[in-house]
């Protein structure tokens, strides 16, 4: 695919690793660098109505093929700019390892990209990967969904005899941060569906995810001097733990798969006057989903009644909806998903069903009126220095979207 390897390389080249402290949108600088080069990038293309605002959204409209049927609808193509918090996104140094012989990558000293760790590397032999030097993440999530899309336009632009309905491109920031598209103007923006590209690996399809929540519990203790505090001192590390320790070990992300829900501890700062835990929810279930919050209300309750103070409790809990889960609303849309699975199985590709085990942009959209499965982007082991991902695989997703246009395109 013309230039798809150059953009790639491009993209990962800026920091965008998202910040939740920050409060604005975008949260980091890098993603709006990144933004305003793609909204060059869409105009050189000669894409319409291209525009990057001041939140770092870029949009832009391919107009309908001479040769799209009079019905054809119009379809939206979304990913995002952020990459990350699990792993450093700034200075990344992508590697280019052509014909892979099927053996280990060596990384940073000490760190080796092994198929015996990751046997999906096992089917990558004889690819072209691209990898980190161990010390950041890749950024094919998204970027290889970024790169692709523009792959997608730039074909169209130079294959005008394809048919396509008018195609709406946005690329968002901060869905690592659970922003979710939240500024886009729907109306504005105007697609009868769309597709994110922002799964990982070969054939991916994703149209069911978790209902998420985060919750931050605050535990208020009293720091009294270790020599003279007998009977006064309550460490708030202490009693933190006592409610991490009661949470279910069962249910956590490394004993879950699958449609299993979890409570995840991902934040633990602790002082003995205070400590801060933050944590998220997550279930595929609506009513496993309301049942987790409230064991977590409950646990503060106990915890509150067990330690009892005369200033207020020691425990204070705030939980804050994140997304729900996009099968609800693309039930009733399923000509979507299914038009997917058939182009994936035209381009000789085995379609991978599966419960999206996080969270793509697509799942608030699709609660907002734009119902949007997730397309898979090439990239594996994603917030992490074992990211990679493949130009071949990447280059079947610019196959499958462009079947898919052409499906809902034909006269």
């Amino acid at each position: 695919m013309n230039g798809l390897l150059e953009r790639f390389l491009r993209y990962v080249a800026v920091g965008t690793q998202a910040d939740p402290a920050r409060g604005v949108v975008p949260s980091t600088p890098g993603q709006m660098t990144l933004a305003k080069m793609l909204e060059k990038e869409l105009a050189a293309l000669g894409l319409e109505d291209v525009r990057c605002d001041e939140h770092a959204y870029v949009t832009g409209t391919l107009p309908a093929s001479s040769s799209a049927g009079k019905d054809a609808p119009c379809i939206g193509l979304l990913a995002h700019l952020d990459t990350a918090l699990d792993a450093s996104g700034e200075n990344v140094k992508a590697r280019v390892i052509e014909n892979y012989d099927g053996g280990d990558i060596p990384l940073a000293p000490g760190m080796t990209l092994s198929p015996a760790v990751f046997p999906v590397l096992e089917r990558q032999k004889g690819n072209t990967l691209i990898v980190t030097d161990g010390s950041t993440l890749l950024g094919g999530d998204d970027k290889s969904g970024i790169a692709i899309i523009m792959t997608v336009l730039e074909h169209l632009t130079k294959h005008p005899e394809l048919p396509h309905g008018p195609v709406k491109v946005a690329f968002a920031p901060d869905e690592e941060i659970a922003h979710g598209c939240a500024l886009l103007d729907l109306d504005a923006f105007g697609a009868d569906f769309a597709y994110t590209i922002d799964s990982m690996g070969m054939g991916s399809l994703e149209y069911e995810t978790f209902n998420a929540a985060k919750a931050e519990v605050v535990v208020r203790g009293v720091s009294v001097h270790p020599g003279s505090s007998k009977d006064r001192m309550i460490n708030a590390i202490l009693l933190g733990m006592e409610f991490v320790d009661a949470l279910p070990h069962s249910e956590r992300p490394d004993r879950t798969e699958g449609y299993e829900g979890f409570f995840h501890v991902n934040n633990f700062k602790g002082a003995v006057g205070e400590t801060t835990i933050t944590m998220i929810i997550r279930d595929h279930d609506a009513e496993k989903f309301e049942a987790r919050k409230a064991l977590v209300r409950d646990l503060v309750d106990r915890l509150n009644a067990a330690h009892p103070s005369t200033d207020g409790p020691h425990f204070t809990l705030k939980i804050t909806e994140q997304y729900r889960n996009m099968a609800d609303k693309l039930k009733d849309h399923m000509h979507i998903v299914e038009t997917a699975k058939q182009a994936i199985s035209e381009a000789g590709i085995t379609p991978v069903i599966e419960p999206v085990r996080g969270g793509t942009d697509g799942a608030q959209l699709s609660w907002r009126g734009l119902p949007t499965p997730n397309l898979f982007g090439g990239f594996y082991n994603a917030h992490g220095e074992y990211e990679f991902a493949s130009l071949q695989d990447m280059e079947a997703s610019v196959d499958v979207v462009l079947r898919i246009l052409q499906a809902y395109g034909k006269p």
